[in-house]
């Protein structure tokens, strides 16, 4: 009845349970179709379980706090973007004429190997350099982390034509402004959050996330000729990884 009565609630019910393993709450049913739109509100909520871990292993310290708040993003996750990235490693590694064989192989090659580990890392350095800002970080680069495959969709071709298992996010692509507007409606809400917790300073610097967002699935869209579900997956690992890297360092630079 959801789906009939409010779609874009069967859409979120769909995006929840597509880009996350929490459970879905019980009386929606969920619809497969425009859920990429969603997937940074989903992205907020992991963000916030990564950021509430964070606060509660505070007297834990760094050494615990970045390799738990990292298992825990990528069990609610599912690993579901971090394969992506890794698939699409070993795709580029293989040049153009065997890129979607290899980014179809199941076995990971060395430069998916390469990539999980530049990922993590990128996020290890952020992290530690973020130190008490990171709660906010998290949640800043969890939201852009999942914008960037909403620019992927919109500015580059899918690879895969109709037979790809993320070619329903091209199909029911209904242009920039429908697309964009719920992400659109987050990052509002999320600057309010902050003005409201009296910290001025984090709407610029949560709005710095746009720049991977961008970078990130424009420069995987130029060596790939276009995107795929793999590269879709690649741009969320990616603009997190850097954009969490890229706010500790301003935080850095504000406390010099």
């Amino acid at each position: 009845m959801a789906h009939r009565r409010c779609p874009w609630l069967a859409d979120l019910a769909g995006a929840w349970i597509f880009y996350s393993v929490l459970p879905l709450p019980p009386g929606i049913t969920p619809r497969l179709e425009r859920i990429a739109r969603f997937a940074p509100w989903v992205g907020a909520v992991i963000g916030a379980a990564d950021a509430l871990l964070w606060l509660g292993l505070a007297p834990a310290g760094p050494l615990a706090q970045i390799p738990l708040v990292l298992a825990l993003g990528i069990a609610l996750s599912g690993g579901l973007h971090l394969d992506g990235a890794m698939d699409t490693a070993d795709g580029l590694a293989a040049g153009p004429s065997r890129c979607l064989e290899a980014m179809d192989d199941s076995r990971v090659g060395a430069s998916g190997v390469q990539a999980l580990l530049q990922v993590l890392l990128l996020r290890v350095g952020g992290l530690a350099l973020l130190a008490a800002s990171a709660p906010a970080a998290l949640v800043w680069a969890a939201v852009w982390g999942r914008v960037a495959p909403l620019i992927a969709m919109q500015t580059f071709p899918y690879l895969r034509g109709e037979v790809g298992t993320a070619a329903f996010h091209r199909r029911h692509w209904r242009g920039w402004v429908r697309e964009l507007a719920p992400s659109l409606l987050l990052l509002g809400l999320l600057s309010g959050v902050a003005l409201g917790l009296g910290s001025p300073g984090w709407v610029a610097l949560g709005w710095l996330g746009v720049v991977p967002a961008l970078l990130v699935p424009w420069r995987l869209g130029r060596r790939l000729g276009g995107h795929s579900g793999d590269s879709y997956g690649a741009c969320v690992e990616w603009t997190q990884s850097w954009c969490l890297l890229l706010l500790g360092l301003c935080v850095l630079w504000q406390a010099r």
